[in-house]
């Protein structure tokens, strides 16, 4: 099989990808694409890239291009992986709720980017665990990503012991069911804490289906792959997603410098949308 990926067909690919995700593959993520696509060309029966990205332009039906970019796209998470961010939940952002009714709590979050869904249950348990004694509270963790590999997998809500390894043991009992017998080493995330979790797919340059509603917003570690150009066009819909004094959260590697946004700045990787005076 011709496996090498000319400077030529890397760029189409990449355009490919680009369109479709708006996911930016600089030249040196070509040895990434030639690696991470050998499996979907043998899986269309294409020979060569050529073959391949013919097979793409020409025939497919659209659901070869959603696995290219799920081939593409790198899903790394954890549960509870920027602690800060919970902290910052649970000392600022919950108490404000909490504050903002006599009759009950409401907490609207999206996890966009939600990957294996690490994030959206994190952010669930933790909800439940500052309102558990909260009577009318009315919780929805929205978790979407482009991927609909890592959405069925995340929908299950089942992970290995490795992937728990750092969460206290008093709360791995309250936030997951431990496996027995063939399913020994792995762990199933309790019913009350994924009914708070909706899976749906969702390309971020594409519009959002929801107006301003949303108490936060978690991007983490996903704007990296945008340009410019694209990183403005999010943030500033995010933006328009999200209730006066909420807030955007996103990864450690990430900043909105050199965006214009109309977000204040809190603290890093996190942003609050001013309420109106």
């Amino acid at each position: 099989m011709g496996t090498e990926l000319s400077d030529r067909l890397f760029k189409r690919l990449a355009a490919l990808v680009y369109g479709r995700s708006g996911i930016n593959l600089h030249a040196g993520k070509k040895q990434l694409m030639r690696s991470r696509l050998a499996k979907r060309l043998r899986a269309v029966g294409a020979h060569s890239f050529e073959e391949y990205y013919e097979y793409l332009t020409t025939a497919d039906d659209g659901s070869e291009m959603i696995q290219m970019v799920n081939a593409i796209t790198t899903n790394k998470t954890s549960f509870f992986r920027e602690s800060d961010q919970f902290d910052f939940l649970s000392g600022a952002v919950y108490p404000s709720l909490a504050a903002a009714s006599k009759t009950g709590v409401t907490v609207r979050f999206w996890s966009a980017g939600c990957s294996t869904g690490e994030e959206p249950y994190s952010l669930a348990i933790s909800i439940l665990e500052y309102f558990g004694q909260t009577r009318n509270l009315e919780a929805k963790v929205l978790a979407t990503d482009i991927s609909t590999e890592v959405l069925e997998f995340a929908a299950r809500g089942i992970y290995h012991s490795g992937k728990l390894a750092g969460i206290p043991e008093p709360l791995l009992k309250r936030s997951f069911q431990r496996g027995v017998g063939q399913h020994e080493g792995y762990f199933r995330v309790k019913d009350e804490v994924r009914k708070l979790v909706s899976f749906r797919t969702q390309n971020l340059i594409k519009p959002f289906q929801f107006g301003a509603v949303l108490d936060a917003i978690f991007c983490c570690n996903v704007m990296i792959y945008f340009d410019k150009e694209t990183q403005q066009d999010v943030i500033r819909r995010f933006y328009d997603c999200i209730a006066p004094g909420g807030y955007l959260f996103v990864g450690h590697s990430e900043s909105l410098a050199g965006i214009d946004h109309d977000f204040t700045y809190v603290k890093p990787t996190i942003y609050r949308k001013e309420r109106l005076p």
